[in-house]
């Protein structure tokens, strides 16, 4: 048995107990001694109308029998409240009280916490002493060292003297309290409260100290004395706010100010015995005090600018938001947006007043206003338009579902399942039933399923036994997400663009609830999604930047040119566009660069050479595609290189994206062309290929429009080789063949090996893409292709060789031309597409000299369109086919093409 004694003694002057703990087993008996310099009405002193009221702080003696002062209410009062990172250092309490004297209301009610990190010191010292740990007495002595220098450094005279002396009498006090729990070995809840409650006590007194060394009266509150609360089962207390405004108005009678600077988070309860808050406790304390006062405005100042439209942390692109409604704080809180606690908004919603979320560290940011939404709508137009407000995410849950044929229509499975939960004292977050009444699922703390699985388990055991339900199935591991917006449930298109947002991130949902409160939607996913699908949806909707996480593999001439146009556009895009593309890798056939943040693309080339590392494509993939900051991943293959290409169904599985100038995989077998572009069409994942075949020219673009708009392709034919529009736009007036090539060659426009040109098999590629994306189902050996390479060349040993046995065969080709020339035509090098006979080919041709096709200059392509539409007039696309810029220029049209699909603006 533990008996604890306090008598009052010499109640003007100093309150004097003592408390003896008997009948502990295997302790003897023990006595101390407590001394209190705080007027504080504890459960061992009751008041008697004659006592006298002794405050070492204001050095206020009066007798209650004095003539009382009213407290007035209403707007004539502001509340401020500061969190222990405010006043965590004597700089930061110096500040704080610039801060309230520059205050220019009337009256001002000061919240404030304990210094930054007392409050876990204080706990800590319990745990030390429930220990018996006799570290707790060095601890403590620290904390008393914090105060003292922190006192000292900002005041001095008789005030550190009176500060210093409480303060040691509190320590006292404290010790012999550990003392006693290191005994018992035990803390009760009282106990511990009442300890932990002097760092509050604390630090209200050395901030009221600092105003009042600053020229500005102000009096402190033990809020103990006033604020009652009554404990509730569930680890929170309800205010008794007539219980209350009682007593302020009795201690305000007694202490007249226009300045009060009273503790956070501690409060007592009906009986007087001292107790807190709980978690937020002092944004309560504040919210409360701001009720009673009529205050106003509450605000609640901390160490951001304001309330994020998302975690900053997780969304490098989050905003600040001028208002939110008191629901929205409220939703955005419940799902742990760092706002305030929920219970924080409920004491000043009756009187409207509003909560403003403010800096400490940058005082000129307006910060955050919670108030009512008429408020909202008179102060900002416009922001009414925009409907959702914020996200947030709740980590480390589990998805319990429960479902079977025999939960239809039979009442009170619903309750049976809750009840079940209830009884194991699990926390349910959110709760999605189907309409068909066939299944219940619910999120619950990770740490928590296993019990609920459990006594769900046991409960329908007999139902699971008959399989009127046929499982109680658990999966781990998930996330919450909640879109949190005014009335956006009610407004067209706001879920829908939740959802695409989700898919186009390649994000699977497994569970969603939407309140008839139209204040938020959830969704729950894989933990593993939970940033990236943050990032998403809140680049959608705030129309921040639309960012790519980008791998460039194949750093060749195209390649080097890409990343040389994506440096000089970066900042346009990003200014202009909102889109943000980050190349997070560079692989080449021997070595690749990874960055985690984007590579520096002004001397990505020197830092290659510096930090490359070997190869290895699987490590390239997951490092550009594995991180979950970056909600959209992209792939762009710029090689020719078939092994690479074999690898895009499993990038398209994954959710990346992939653009590429290589035309192995569309011109490969059939049937894995027609597998990537089923994968394309049931998926929100991207496949472009538009350089595949005019380079920079849109092409596959025009053949699809002509297509999606229900035209019927006759004909496409075209001259699809740069290098070969150069080679025959310049084989005439007596040029020979083989010098024409020289030239081309030496100029760039043709491959290493020039046969590589010549044989067509490059067009023919081109031909059979443009065959199936008209829906000819045709192999590349169905296509007959003219191999211009003499057939003696095609095995010569090297390109030295053919270049040097090329000249032997100019008289067969001067021949041909000449013919051409005769007749006034012109040869060209063309890929016909005939839909009509189902068929294509790469041949030499014919044309005359007024044809469009005889009018090219330089290495330009050219494609001719006949369709329904345009039988007689065919429709021409014409430009550049060869060259490095344009090839590039086509790529990255692509990836723009991309980031607009994501939802950066058009």
């Amino acid at each position: 048995m533990v008996l604890f004694c306090f008598c009052p003694v010499n109640v003007n002057v100093i309150h004097q107990s003592f408390f003896s703990i008997n009948s502990l087993p295997h302790f003897p008996r023990h006595n101390f001694t407590f001394q209190s310099s705080h007027s504080l009405s504890l459960p061992w002193w009751k008041d008697s109308p004659r006592t006298k009221i002794h405050s070492s702080l204001t050095d206020f003696s009066v007798d209650v029998a004095v003539e009382e002062k009213k407290l007035p209410k209403g707007e004539t009062w502001s509340v401020h409240k500061f969190g222990g990172t405010c006043v965590g250092s004597s700089a930061r309490i110096n500040n704080v009280a610039d801060v309230i004297i520059n205050d220019d209301s009337e009256r001002k009610l000061v919240v404030v916490s304990a210094m930054s990190k007392v409050t876990d010191m204080m706990y800590d010292l319990i745990h030390k002493a429930e220990a018996q740990d006799k570290s707790y007495i060095s601890a403590l002595d620290a904390v008393e060292e914090k105060h003292s220098l922190t006192a000292s450094e900002l005041f001095d005279g008789d005030d550190l003297a009176t500060f210093l002396s409480n303060l040691h009498q509190d320590v006292g006090n404290l010790k012999a309290m550990l003392q006693a729990i290191d005994i018992a070995g035990h803390a009760t809840e009282s106990f511990t409260d009442l300890v932990v409650g002097h760092g509050e006590l604390w630090s209200a007194q050395i901030l009221s100290y600092v105003v009042k060394k600053k020229g500005t009266p102000c009096k402190w509150m033990d809020t103990r004395e006033v604020l009652i609360v009554n404990p509730t089962h569930a680890d929170q207390v309800d205010p008794d706010y007539l219980e209350t405004e009682q007593r302020l108005n009795k201690w305000y009678s007694l202490n007249p100010s226009k300045v009060i600077i009273a503790t956070g988070f501690i409060a007592s309860t009906p009986q007087n015995i001292p107790t807190t808050l709980k978690r937020d406790g002092s944004d309560f304390s504040a919210a409360i005090m701001g009720a009673i006062f009529r205050a106003r405005q509450v605000t609640i100042w901390t160490d951001v600018d304001g309330v994020y439209s998302a975690d900053p942390r997780k969304v490098s692109d989050a905003v600040i938001l001028k208002t939110l409604s008191y629901q929205e704080a409220w939703e955005m809180s419940y799902f742990g947006a760092n706002v305030l606690h929920p219970r924080t908004i409920s004491p000043v919603i009756r009187y409207g007043i509003p909560i403003i979320i403010r800096n400490i560290f940058n005082t000129s940011a307006s910060g955050t206003k919670i108030c009512h939404p008429s408020i909202i709508e008179n102060e900002d137009k416009k922001i009414l338009k925009d409907y959702v407000k914020g996200f947030t995410t709740i980590d480390n849950l589990a998805l319990v579902n429960v479902e079977g044929t025999g939960m239809a229509g039979v009442p009170g499975t619903a309750s049976t399942i809750f009840s079940a939960v209830k009884e194991v004292g699990a926390n349910v977050i959110m709760i999605s039933q189907a309409s068909s009444e066939h299944s219940v699922c619910f999120a619950v703390p990770e740490k928590e399923v296993k019990a609920v699985a459990e006594v769900l388990e046991s409960i329908f055991d007999s139902a699971l036994f008959a399989g009127r339900i046929s499982q109680v199935a658990v999966i781990s591991n998930c996330s919450i997400l909640a879109a949190v917006g005014q009335k956006m449930a009610s407004t067209p298109g706001v879920s829908a663009t939740l959802f695409n947002a989700l898919a186009q991130a390649n994000i699977n949902i497994l569970a969603i609830a939407q309140g008839c409160s139209e204040y938020n939607v959830t969704v729950v996913l894989k933990r593993e999604d939970s940033i990236k699908a943050l990032r998403a949806v809140h680049s959608r909707f705030y129309n921040s930047q639309t960012t790519m996480a980008m791998g460039i593999i194949g750093p060749g001439l195209i390649g080097s040119t890409l990343l040389d146009q994506l440096r000089d556009q970066a900042a346009t895009l990003k200014e202009e566009s909102n889109i943000d593309l980050r190349v997070m890798g560079i692989m080449g056939s021997k070595s690749m660069l990874l960055d985690d943040l984007g590579i520096d693309l002004v001397k990505w080339r020197e830092i290659r050479e510096e930090k490359g590392e070997v190869a290895d494509l699987e490590k390239f993939v997951q490092h550009v595609h594995g991180n979950h900051v970056i909600p959209n991943t992209v792939l762009v293959d710029c090689t020719a290189d078939s092994v690479i290409a074999s690898h895009y169904d499993d990038w398209l599985r994954k959710g990346i994206h992939v653009i590429t100038p290589n035309k192995k995989a569309n011109s490969g077998p059939l049937s894995e062309y027609l597998r990537l572009r089923a994968l394309q069409r049931q998926s929100y994942t991207h496949y472009f290929y538009e350089a595949t075949v005019g380079a920079g020219l849109p092409i596959i673009g025009t053949l699809r429009g002509l297509l999606e708009t229900g035209d019927k392709i006759l004909q496409i034919e075209g001259i699809f080789s740069g290098t070969l529009s150069y080679i025959f736009n310049n084989f005439k007036d007596g040029q020979v063949f083989s010098e024409v090539v020289a030239e081309a060659k030496e100029a760039g426009y043709t491959e290493p090996d020039p046969r590589d040109d010549l044989s067509g098999t490059d067009v023919a590629r081109k031909v059979i893409i443009l065959a199936r994306e008209s829906g000819l189902k045709l192999e590349l050996s169905d296509i007959p292709v003219e191999n211009l390479v003499p057939e003696p060349l095609r095995v010569s040993a090297s390109t030295q060789e053919f270049m040097q046995k090329l000249p032997k065969f100019d008289q067969e080709f001067s021949k041909k031309q000449e013919d051409a020339d005769t007749a006034g035509e012109v040869l060209r090098y063309v890929g016909v597409v005939d839909a009509t006979n189902q068929k294509g080919m790469v041949e030499l041709r014919r044309y005359k000299k007024d044809h469009p096709f005889a009018q090219l200059s330089g290495s330009d392509n050219i494609i001719a369109f006949t369709t329904r539409r345009y039988r007689y007039q065919p429709l021409i696309v014409r430009g550049p086919g060869a060259g490095a810029q344009v090839t590039a220029g086509g790529i990255f049209s692509d990836i723009l093409r991309l980031a607009s699909y994501l939802g950066a603006p058009s």
